[in-house]
């Protein structure tokens, strides 16, 4: 072994401080290779800010910033030449409103966008203010902006869960509100047809003040008592609809439509106690008021009886409350945050998520990093967070979602569901702290959390289906079907050469960029590179061969955006191990390389292989063939109900308008620019759904737009469209 393996070895064994020509890294403010191109997120167009609007029912409960500037250049700006300086002036205001909200600025989009006209268009003597603040006025919605930070899971969960609790509760309350007007009816019916409802004064006020000289009511009160029948309400059945008429006008759960003076219930919390002892104290009321609304509704339709009903209706207590009864009433939201590392060792949650109460809980997770307590020679990268959502799997009944902050606008359907469904939930979400951060945003600090398996995206949904393969998904993880997901990576070498490899993220390339942990790498030289530094996700691929004269390395790129390779030591290597391992379990769970399936797959194939040695050329051996191509079939099939290994793109026209699909990060750029012409496959990546929906400039401007340069416009259908000079210049990168 020459000296500089040999002292690259020894770093990596013991993690000591790296001596020469080993460097140490803490002042070179490193970040995965991978993320060399994303300096200033404020100069790209992606998924946030996010503006937290009031929808239809059923409609997302936030919008992009991108996706409205979008849509409102579509809706305002002339086609070609003429509305391109509008557009222009419009990506101007995108891009300066979301510096704004980087540099902590806060407040509803129309605030801000009344800001960016101000600091964009001066004293502008041609109108220009007055043309942007015209285009701010004619913005469909609006609502608080938010962007992906510390403060993002708090803010979008408890918006969303107030949008659904309004929808749902808004249903009720009516229901409850119109049971209070057929009661009255009752009662004032039965009034009506009594002596003191036939008395002068009464029938006076029942008219309106207008008419009450058309008539002598002296005169109508002896006509109506003269042999008025007898149908009074007896009095057991006037009790019990006085008694459902007062529990229904004081109940606290649901907000009457015209105010009554009774302090309605709250349903947010910040604690597990607090929402038990809460359900607890609430469910008497809960009863007496299931009990009151099922008596108006009989009563109503005239259909109580008291032979039938009354001993029911006794025995009906907080005891005898069904789930379908307890699905009636609002749902409880906790907000969790800033919790011990040991949140999955927190039996009250537990028991909270298992007692059937109605509960959304968010979980906030600032830090996945942590290192074990001393003795434990470990590096835990935040096993014990990371486990909160799988235990909640466990328990069968609960809506189950883990996600970053970064992929939240992604995962926006599965909030509504969790929050609509009437089961207990849990939101584990992953954002990190400013502190945590380092010299990263929070937005690429969540995404590489995502990216490295460290906390990986899934949903449980209890209600999807009876089996895993309908509840449990993997959705949005990229390039599930893979240990760890991989890109190409260009940069050019000490002769100024391009060269191109392919990267994976792993969960040492999320670490680096962290400087609390600087101390588990040490950089090489460049003089100093070899053969024998071999990447960390080769090294911990299975059938790698030995590990002498080899060590564990990374590529990272420093201030200056210099490519630098790393030495990884030993307990970061194994940390790496446990998350895979980790991430292998839960891709077991959403039906991708099922360990059934392929030791299924290897008895058949070794029998197979017997048989054929046996019996070489007999029918036996075909029989045997097409045996074991059907367990290839089988253990190949869950593999296909998530996203797959796709194949490679056939080959290409350059007149030819295409997208590399199978490369697509599914950024939303093209289908928000388009959503006739752009569409998403099966596996949630674009491909040009109808060219004849657009026109070849949003061709251009969706190549333009996409930030993994994956869409190629081709030629103009269209000869005679405007700006087609400019146009074929544009589009010739993306050729």
């Amino acid at each position: 072994m020459n000296a500089t393996l040999q002292v690259q070895t020894v770093f990596h064994l013991t993690g000591r401080p790296p001596g020469a020509p080993l460097e140490a890294i803490d002042t070179l403010g490193l970040r995965p290779a991978l993320m060399a191109r994303y300096g200033d997120l404020a100069r790209l167009r992606y998924d946030f800010p996010l503006v937290l609007v009031e929808p239809a029912p059923g409609a997302p409960v936030a919008r992009t910033l991108t996706g409205i500037v979008n849509e409102l250049a579509r809706d305002i700006a002339p086609g070609g030449p003429a509305g391109e300086a509008l557009r222009k002036h419009l990506l101007h205001m995108e891009r300066d409103i979301r510096r704004m909200v980087a540099e902590g600025v806060t407040g509803a989009l129309s605030a801000l966008w009344d800001r960016a006209v101000a600091r964009l268009a001066g004293a502008d003597a041609d109108g220009l203010q007055q043309v942007l603040t015209k285009a701010g006025r004619a913005i469909a919605v609006d609502g608080e902006i938010v962007d992906c930070d510390d403060e993002l899971p708090g803010r979008l969960f408890t918006h969303a869960w107030r949008v659904v609790q309004r929808e749902r509760l808004e249903r009720h309350r009516v229901e409850i509100d119109g049971l209070i007007v057929r009661l009255n009816d009752i009662l004032r019916a039965d009034f009506i047809g009594s002596a003191a409802g036939r008395r002068p004064d009464s029938l006076r006020a029942a008219v309106g003040t207008g008419q009450q000289g058309l008539f002598d009511f002296d005169v109508m009160a002896r006509l109506l008592a003269a042999g008025a029948p007898d149908s009074r309400l007896s009095a057991a059945r006037r009790e019990r609809i006085e008694w459902a008429l007062s529990v229904l006008r004081a109940q606290r759960f649901f907000p009457a439509a015209i105010p009554t003076g009774v302090t309605q219930y709250g349903y947010h919390f910040d604690s597990c106690r607090a929402v038990q002892k809460a359900f607890r104290e609430r469910l008497p009321e809960m009863a007496q008021l299931v009990k009151a609304m099922a008596v108006a509704e009989l009563e109503g339709d005239g259909r109580y009886d008291e032979s039938r009903h009354e001993a029911l209706f006794d025995a009906l207590d907080e005891e005898a409350l069904t789930p379908e009864d307890m699905a009636v009433f609002p749902d409880y939201f906790i907000r969790l945050r800033g919790r011990p590392a040991a949140a999955s060792a927190d039996t009250n949650l537990m028991q909270l998520l298992s007692s059937g109460i109605p509960v959304k809980v968010l979980v906030e997770i600032d830090d996945i990093l942590e290192e074990s307590s001393v003795g434990q020679g470990r590096f835990a990268f935040g096993v014990r967070n990371t486990q909160l959502a799988s235990l909640a799997v466990g328990l069968n009944d609960a809506f189950v979602m883990q996600s970053t902050g970064s992929n939240l606008p992604q995962l926006q359907a599965g909030i509504r569901k969790g929050m609509w469904v009437r089961a207990p939930a849990l939101f584990s979400v992953y954002t990190a702290t400013a502190a945590h951060a380092g010299m990263l945003p929070h937005y690429l600090v969540s995404a590489a959390a995502m990216q490295s398996r460290a906390f990986p995206a899934f949903i449980y949904d209890p209600t999807a289906g009876a089996d895993l393969a309908a509840r449990f998904s993997l959705e949005n993880n990229p390039q599930p079907d893979r240990d760890w997901p991989a890109a190409q990576l260009e940069y050019a070498d000490g002769a100024l050469q391009r060269v191109t490899e392919e990267q994976a993220f792993t969960l040492a390339d999320f670490v680096v960029a962290d400087p609390r942990y600087a101390h588990h790498f040490a950089r090489v030289p460049h003089a100093a590179w070899n053969g024998q530094m071999v990447p960390v996700s080769d090294w911990l691929a299975p059938g790698r061969g030995t590990d002498e004269g080899r060590v564990p390395c990374l590529a990272a790129v420093d201030g200056d955006d210099i490519l630098q390779r790393l030495i990884v030591d030993e307990r970061l290597v194994q940390a790496a191990r446990r998350c895979l391992e980790n991430w292998h379990r839960l891709q077991e769970l959403g039906g991708i390389r099922s360990s059934h399936a392929q030791r299924l797959l290897a008895r058949e194939r070794a029998a197979w292989e017997e048989q054929r040695r046996r019996e070489p050329g007999s029918k036996t051996e075909a029989a045997a063939t097409q045996s074991v191509a059907a367990v290839a079939e089988t253990a190949a099939a869950p593999e296909l109900t998530h996203e797959s290994v796709p194949e490679e793109e056939p080959a290409h026209s350059p007149d030819e308008a295409w997208i590399e699909t199978v490369r697509c990060s599914t950024c939303n750029e093209c289908t928000e620019l388009n959503d006739r012409m752009f569409a998403y496959n099966e596996n949630q990546q674009a491909y040009i759904k109808d060219i004849t929906a657009g026109t070849f400039r949003e061709l251009v401007e969706a190549a333009e737009s996409c930030q993994l340069s994956i869409i190629h416009p081709g030629k103009p259908r269209d000869p005679n469209e405007p700006g087609l000079e400019e146009l074929l210049e544009r589009a010739k990168p993306f050729l």
